[in-house]
C-alpha cells in the first residue's frame, strides 16, 4: 500500500504521555557511555542520583510516539532515522510527566527506487503546567516508499561543515554492550540485539542505535565546550550517514563559531563518518 500524500499530511497522531524518574535518566546516560570511568566525577553526576544532572540529548527519547508509522501505508520495516535534532526551552529535570505532540511537517517523494522523506516535529510539554520543554525534529527515511506521486518538494539543505580543520576533537569509546543498555530507553528494535536479525539486515553483528551515537556526540560537545554543564547545550542536530558497531570509538570533530558549533562524528577505527552536518548551540 503506497503513501497517500494528503491523507498522511492530515493524519492526527495521538499525544503520548510519559512519566520518568531519576532511574530513567541514569539508564539513558549509561546507555550512551557515561560512567565508563567510575572515578570521573563529571560523568558521575549523570549516573548517580545524588545531585543528578540530566543529559540534554535525553530529550530525543521523551514523549516519543514512533508507532504511528505502522498505520500509514509506509513499509515500516525499511524505515530508518535520517536526521534528528532538538531544541530545549528549559533544562531537563530529573523526573516528571511529559506529553509529546507529534505532527508531520512534509513528505518528500525522492522517486521510484529512491525512497521518501517524512519530516516531523514533536513538541514536548510538562503535563502539570503545559510549559513547552523541548521541540524535537526528525526525518524518517522511508527506503521502500519512493515514487508514490507526491508533489515536487526539495529536501532542506543540510548544515554545512566548515572547510577548515576541526577546532576541537573528542574521542569517546563505546562499550561492547552499549546497544543492549541503550535499548532500555525505549527502542527495542532487534537489529541492536539479535545477531541473526542483524545478519539478515546486512550487518555482520548488531549495530548501535543512531540515537546512541547521537548521544555520544552530545556528550563530546558537553564535555569539550560546556564543562559538563547541561544548561549550556540548548540545541543539537545531525544527519545519520553510517552505522557504528558497539565497542568502536566515536571521534567527534567540532568547529566553534560563536554560539554555533558545527560537528561530525567519525568511527575512528574505520575512518567512516557516522553523523554528518551536525549543528549545536552552546550558551556562553
Amino acid at each position: 500500500m503506497a503513501i497517500v500524500y494528503d491523507k498522511l499530511m492530515a493524519m492526527q497522531i495521538p499525544p503520548v504521555e510519559q512519566s520518568y524518574a531519576p532511574k530513567d535518566c541514569i539508564l539513558y546516560a549509561l546507555g550512551v557511555g557515561l560512567g565508563h570511568d567510575p572515578t570521573n566525577e563529571d560523568e558521575l553526576a549523570f549516573v548517580y542520583e545524588k545531585n543528578l544532572k540530566v543529559l540534554p540529548t535525553m530529550a530525543t527519547v521523551l514523549g516519543y510516539g514512533g508507532s504511528w508509522v505502522r498505520n500509514t501505508g509506509i513499509d515500516h520495516v525499511k524505515v530508518v532515522n535520517g536526521e534528528q535534532g532538538f531544541t530545549l526551552h528549559r533544562p531537563l529535570k530529573g523526573q516528571g510527566t511529559l506529553v509529546g505532540h507529534t505532527r508531520i511537517l512534509e513528505i518528500i517523494d525522492k522517486g521510484a527506487g529512491k525512497g521518501a522523506l517524512i519530516l516531523y516535529e514533536r513538541k514536548v510539554t510538562d503535563k502539570a503546567t503545559g510549559e513547552l520543554v523541548a521541540t524535537i525534529t526528525g526525518t524518517a527515511f522511508c527506503r521502500g516508499d519512493g515514487g508514490f506521486g507526491g508533489p515536487p518538494r526539495e529536501a532542506p539543505a543540510p548544515h554545512p561543515i566548515p572547510t577548515r580543520a576541526p577546532d576541537l576533537i573528542c574521542d569517546l569509546p563505546t562499550r561492547p554492550e552499549m546497544a543492549l543498555i541503550y535499548r532500555l530507553s525505549g527502542d527495542y528494535n532487534p537489529l541492536h540485539a539479535e545477531p541473526a536479525f542483524a545478519r539478515a539486515a546486512g550487518f555482520p553483528r548488531p549495530i548501535l542505535h543512531g540515537l546512541g551515537t547521537f548521544g555520544v556526540s552530545g556528550h563530546a560537545v558537553l564535555k569539550t565546550l560546556c564543562g559538563y554543564d547541561p544548561t549550556r547545550l540548548v540545541a543539537f542536530a545531525g544527519r545519520f550517514s553510517a552505522p557504528v558497531f558497539p565497542g568502536e570509538t566515536i571521534r567527534t570533530e567540532m568547529w566553534r563559531d560563536g554560539a554555533v558549533v558545527s560537528f561530525r562524528a567519525r568511527v575512528a577505527e574505520r575512518d567512516v563518518i557516522a553523523i554528518n552536518n551536525g549543528r549545536a548551540e552552546v550558551k556562553p
